[in-house]
């Protein structure tokens, strides 16, 4: 009975789970950048689906068709043209910043003009990296450090400290708080109170330098370049206290602004290694990976980019309107926002676990190799119980030498014929039985099976909580494969990579039962 309510429940999970991915995986993209490539961020105005900016190494470019026709509003001039990031003054959209290799440009009319505000003392430090507004003050990140201007970019100050000399990566704020700002740096993430007066650590990190090659080494920069898992910061603007942070090994998560935090899951991502996190107006998390878009629903990652045509997504934006807009290398992207909540499933997925074990069979063959059946602890007590009835043995032994030596007799007709003789040891034994009744009650051995028990079924209880996630998902990836088109050769090798992975999980779960019992599996050969 209890083996038929967990499969019950992990079909049900499947079904509600899976769907919700495979829905997802319809998102159409619509490339709306006409042939306008290497895009590296997107700004869209959250009223106006209509008037989207984008930023690349031409320059930045705007439309007011929702796509249609494009005009470049800045040319950036110099080595380092690159627009990092572009963002809308704080309740008032006339108003553009454009974070630059070449500093900080700003427009008041919608990006009709702009004006530098902004240039370092050298190369590294006119690099603007990242870039957050409050009310109160602007917040720029370069390649070597943290400034910031309370007058609108007339004069900048720079941050103390290790914040400035570090490459900047991200910035975030809450949308109504001055006080407390994040950074997220080459060195960790940092957190100020008092708008910045004071910073104190709240994420480490272990920056490398790169240098060690040699043709490197032959560089004209006598700087090394610092690299660091750190990748970028986000926040919940519907509830500042909670922070996302994107690292190389996964997504970290902080319900209390920062001072704890704990590893998001990364069932579901293809790759650990994020490069980018969007929070929405909605409380939605979305990841970038090198090449993919995923998005963090029903304790799970789904991916959106199964038809995106794109080899490196860089950033993300939204509007008001439900559009998702991707800057990728191949241009701007624009999907529509499915509702991830929809309890709408009329349909059911299609059986793609034909000619495969079941997934109780699995379960039954993990529980059999890890030895941790049920019936061993009914086994346990059983011969526990009947203990009580076995009698204790005890034999004991002695040996008597009390007359160990005697004269013994001889010939009656001759003298001196009798001999001393050695006697021979009176031993003496004797068996007892005895039984202890109050052993059928209780007796300590069931202190320790109690101990075992709950060890086993807690192990018990992980390995089926593994087996079912691997089994379904490698149902779900392969559905995935059946929906990548033809030339999309990257991800499909990619899916078919992932599938050999979870075979080989549930193989090792299983001591090799799962692919002993596949027969016609979609898995290369």
């Amino acid at each position: 009975m209890g083996r038929s309510i967990l499969i019950l429940v992990a079909v049900v999970l499947f079904l509600t789970v899976g769907l919700n991915c495979i829905l997802a995986d319809e998102l159409i993209w619509e490339d709306i950048s006409r042939e306008n490539l290497g895009v590296g961020t997107v700004l869209a105005y959250p009223e106006n689906p209509r008037i989207i900016f984008f930023g690349s190494g031409n320059g930045v470019f705007k439309t007011e068709d929702a796509g249609l026709s494009w005009r470049n509003i800045l040319t950036i001039k110099g080595q380092n043209r690159t627009v990092n990031l572009l963002l809308s003054g704080p309740g008032d959209n006339s108003s553009l910043y454009a974070a630059t290799g070449q500093g900080l440009f700003y427009s008041y009319n919608s990006g009709n003009t702009w004006k530098r505000i902004f240039r370092g003392k050298d190369y590294s430090e006119t690099e603007c990296t990242a870039l957050q507004l409050s009310s109160y003050a602007i917040y720029l990140g370069t390649g070597s450090g943290l400034l910031a201007s309370k007058d609108r970019g007339k004069s900048w100050q720079k941050t103390s400290g290790v914040l400035a000399k570090t490459r900047i990566l991200a910035i975030a704020a809450g949308p109504k708080e001055d006080n407390y700002i994040y950074v997220a740096c080459v060195e960790g993430v940092f957190r100020t109170k008092d708008r910045g007066q004071s910073w104190e650590k709240i994420f480490g990190a272990n920056p490398t330098e790169d240098g060690d090659d040699e043709e490197e080494q032959s560089n004209d920069t006598d700087e090394k370049e610092r690299f660091s898992d750190i990748r970028y910061i986000s926040i919940d603007r519907q509830n500042p206290d909670y922070l996302y942070l994107a690292t190389s090994e996964g997504i970290y998560k902080s319900t209390d602004r920062g001072t704890s935090w704990e590893a998001v899951s990364s069932y579901g991502l293809l790759d650990k290694d994020v490069k980018f996190l969007l929070v929405s107006a909605k409380s939605n998390l979305y990841a970038v990976t090198k090449s993919a878009i995923f998005v963090y629903a029903k304790d799970r990652w789904c991916e959106l980019s199964q038809r995106l045509l794109a080899a490196e997504v860089r950033f993300l934006a939204e509007d008001n309107h439900n559009n998702l807009y991707a800057a990728c290398d191949k241009g701007v992207f624009r999907a529509k926002i499915l509702n991830l909540n929809n309890d709408n499933r009329d349909m059911l997925p299609p059986v793609y676990y034909k000619d495969e074990p079941s997934i109780s069979d699995v379960q039954e063959a993990a529980i059999r190799y890890a030895e941790v059946e049920p019936g061993k602890i009914r086994e346990w007590r059983d011969r526990a119980a009947k203990k009580a009835w076995l009698p204790q043995v005890s034999i004991g032994i002695d040996r008597n030498t009390t007359d160990l030596w005697h004269w013994e007799g001889g010939s009656t007709t001759k003298s001196d014929d009798d001999v001393l003789r050695r006697g021979k040891d009176s031993v003496e034994w004797d068996v007892s039985l005895s039984w202890d009744l109050s052993e059928l009650i209780w007796n300590d051995d069931q202190t320790s099976i109690d101990v075992r028990s709950r060890l086993m079924v807690q192990l018990r209880d992980d390995i089926l909580d593994e087996v079912t996630k691997m089994y379904f998902e490698r149902i779900r990836v392969k559905m995935e494969i059946d929906e990548l088109s033809i030339e999309d050769r990257k991800k499909r090798a990619e899916k078919e990579l992932k599938i050999k992975e979870l075979t080989a999980y549930l193989d090792g779960l299983t001591g090799g039962y799962f692919s002993r019992q596949v027969k016609n599996s979609l898995d290369p050969v």
